[in-house]
C-alpha cells in the first residue's frame, strides 16, 4: 500500500473464475489476492494478486442475484472491459462502499 492509501473494507469471498481469495477496497484502488486457508490451524496465507485496479478505472458496480448474490464489478483494462462477479456477504454495503470511494477519489 502507498503512504496515503487507507483500507476501507476487506473480506474473503470467492470470485466466479478467480476462485477463493481477499477482496480489498481502499481509498484508491480495488484488489483481490489468491489465498489458501487451512481449518487444522485456522492459518490463512495471501497468495498473489490477481486482480488490481484504480478506482478511477471501474466503469460500473451493481449486485445480482436472489439467492446466491453477487458484487459485479465492470472494470476497464488494456484488453477492454473485464467484468469480475465476488461473492461477498453483504453486497449491499460492498456496492455502497465501493460507488463513495469512486465518488470521493474523483473530488481528490
Amino acid at each position: 500500500m502507498q503512504p496515503n492509501e487507507k483500507k476501507i473494507e476487506q473480506e474473503d469471498c470467492s470470485e466466479d473464475t478467480l476462485g477463493i481469495g481477499v477482496l480489498t477496497l481502499t481509498n484508491m484502488r480495488i484488489a483481490f489476492d489468491k489465498a489458501e486457508g487451512r481449518i487444522v490451524d485456522f492459518s490463512k496465507k495471501f497468495g498473489d494478486t490477481v486482480m488490481e485496479a484504480k478506482l478511477s478505472d471501474i466503469i460500473e458496480v451493481s449486485k445480482e442475484g436472489r439467492f446466491i448474490k453477487k458484487i459485479v464489478i465492470k472494470i476497464k483494462t488494456g484488453e477492454g472491459e473485464k467484468t469480475y462477479k465476488f461473492g461477498v456477504f453483504s453486497t449491499g454495503r460492498w456496492e455502497k462502499v465501493i460507488r463513495e470511494a469512486i465518488s470521493n477519489y474523483k473530488d481528490q
